[in-house]
């Protein structure tokens, strides 16, 4: 075989997060931060990602205490849902992606909004409490701010916002971060993704590296 490379898995996670904690600049985050953003820039194979990684105060710790207690989490599409890895998760968390839905399109067309935006309508019975995980679509991002806006709409747990995009990912982020309903973290920019939320979710659901 020309090719001589490592085969042990256990020792390709243990060289690549020492080489993550040997190149990043993880300095200003707490050490439950620290893990998470980790993580994220294992994911996204991009060592200076933690630059644009924020955290409201204790947003990690609030997350994973939600997760612990037994919290549902709230996905805007199946490629997070199917991501997070079921045994990782700490009381057997209800997984929820409302997208496929039947009524999401009519509700859609309804709305005059995207089909992601629509399907945030529907996690209102499960919203208290929740850890939310956006990955992918800006718009669910701000359906679900602005469905904050009433008072009277359930409050999640906290929020992982990490679409992705050139339309709305960055300013739906910056929004989230400059008034947030709830605890949160994201992905500042354009930058983002399934990956990266995913990611993010299994940091928190894990005290494990």
């Amino acid at each position: 075989m020309p090719y001589s490379y490592i085969t042990d898995g256990a020792e390709i996670y243990r060289q690549s997060f020492a080489t993550i904690r040997a190149e990043a600049d993880l300095a200003r985050f707490t050490p439950e931060e620290e893990v998470v953003t980790v993580r994220m820039i294992h994911a996204a194979g991009m060592v200076g990602l933690e630059a644009y990684v924020d955290f409201t105060t204790g947003a990690a710790i609030a997350a994973r205490a939600a997760l612990e207690g037994g919290a549902p989490i709230l996905c805007d599409v199946r490629m997070v849902s199917e991501g997070i890895t079921r045994p990782r998760l700490p009381a057997n968390n209800d997984i929820i992606c409302t997208l496929q839905d039947p009524a999401v399109p009519a509700m859609a067309a309804q709305m005059g909004n995207t089909r992601s935006a629509a399907a945030v309508e529907l996690w209102r019975p499960k919203l208290a409490g929740a850890v939310v995980v956006i990955g992918n679509a800006p718009t669910a991002l701000f359906h679900l701010l602005n469905m904050l806006e009433d008072p009277a709409c359930p409050r999640p747990a906290a929020i992982i916002g990490c679409p992705v995009g050139f339309i709305g990912a960055a300013e739906s982020k910056d929004a989230l971060m400059a008034d947030p309903p709830c605890p949160a973290m994201v992905v500042r920019g354009r930058l983002g993704g399934s990956a990266i939320a995913v990611a993010a979710l299994n940091a928190l659901a894990s005290r494990k590296e």
